[in-house]
């Protein structure tokens, strides 16, 4: 019988030495596994720099999941609420930029990102009438850059 992905994280995490409870939410972008109530040394170890770390367990209980069943829901996983926080950080900066390209008319880059973090900057911005983002290639590097850039006016 398959296990489900709360399981499969909590087998993961119990063989990393690691110990939460982990709550289960469903949200636009997938099912989410919070761990909640460990350490915030534990929760830093499982974060890892920049969330590097958590991007990985998440990728390994993800390859579990579609292994079992091809037409699974993603799976996100978060510790201790730093994917939420970390998103709205993201979704701020984001809004400040915008900000700046309007006041100033100049186009304003953001440092690189990863997919899952220019998604999350492309979908805050993309109702915003007066700005456009693209992202472009880092030379050396897999992640891309933002750019936006003041929206022409079509007549």
């Amino acid at each position: 019988m398959p296990e489900t992905p709360k399981e499969i994280l909590e087998k993961i995490l119990a063989l990393l030495g690691f110990s939460g409870k982990i709550e289960v939410r469903d949200t636009e972008d997938g099912l989410l596994l919070d761990v909640k109530e460990v350490s915030p040394e534990d929760a830093g170890r499982l974060i890892g720099r920049q969330g590097q770390t958590l991007s990985e367990l998440q990728y390994i209980v993800n390859r579990i999941i579609h292994k079992q069943n091809p037409e699974a829901r993603k799976i996100l996983v978060d510790v201790a609420g730093y994917r939420a926080a970390a998103r709205e950080a993201l979704i701020k900066k984001a809004k400040e930029a915008a900000e700046k390209v309007r006041r100033w008319g100049d186009v304003v880059e953001l440092e690189p990102m990863n997919a899952f973090e220019r998604r999350i900057v492309h979908n805050a911005l993309k109702d915003d009438p007066t700005v456009e983002t693209y992202s472009v290639e880092v030379e050396g590097t897999d992640k891309k850059a933002i750019l936006l850039k003041p929206k022409v006016k079509k007549s």
